[in-house]
């Protein structure tokens, strides 16, 4: 598989009611496809989501988005465009990151949660001027084998705070 030059496709997901921000790292080669976050049926974060906020796994974009934005929870990813090869966090290069300062200026947005260890290594090398230090999660992806979807739940619970 070739590395690409990808410019990230989804709007972010946020009103300014949100308080919380998650940040992935970039979307998968799925996601990419279906258009929306999350879109492996193997990634665990749809239903990590639906646990904490104590409601139904949603189906459609528009259930999902509305589930995060009754719970006040933003989401988007931490970079903008980069290369990369499938969905491989790892070959990620050449990073150009999201706005992050402008996306939560007009929100209630004090907590920044990254959903994995490359998400976080993006914000911190370029998200200085954000003001708000992100915490890491334990990816959902199906790559992170050694995090069940129990276990995924107990330490996400620990963390987010749906109202």
């Amino acid at each position: 598989m070739v590395s690409a030059r990808v410019v990230h496709p989804l709007d972010p997901i946020i009103d300014e009611n949100c308080e919380i921000l998650i940040l992935g790292s970039f979307p998968s080669v799925k996601s990419r496809e279906d258009h929306f976050y999350y879109a492996h049926p193997q990634n665990c974060f749809w239903k990590v989501m639906s646990t904490l906020c104590q409601c139904e796994v949603p189906k459609t974009p528009e259930e999902k988005k509305a589930m995060l934005l009754k719970n006040h929870i933003a989401l988007w990813d931490s970079i903008h465009s980069c290369r990369i090869t499938g969905s491989s966090d790892a070959s990620i290069k050449d990073v150009v990151p999201n706005d992050i300062q402008s996306l939560i200026k007009n929100t209630k947005i004090t907590r920044i949660y990254c959903n994995g260890k490359a998400s976080l290594r993006i914000y911190n090398k370029y998200q200085q001027n954000v003001g708000i230090e992100a915490q890491v999660l334990p990816s959902t992806s199906p790559a992170n084998a050694a995090y069940s979807l129990d276990r995924l739940i107990e330490i996400y619970k620990k963390t987010i705070k749906c109202p």
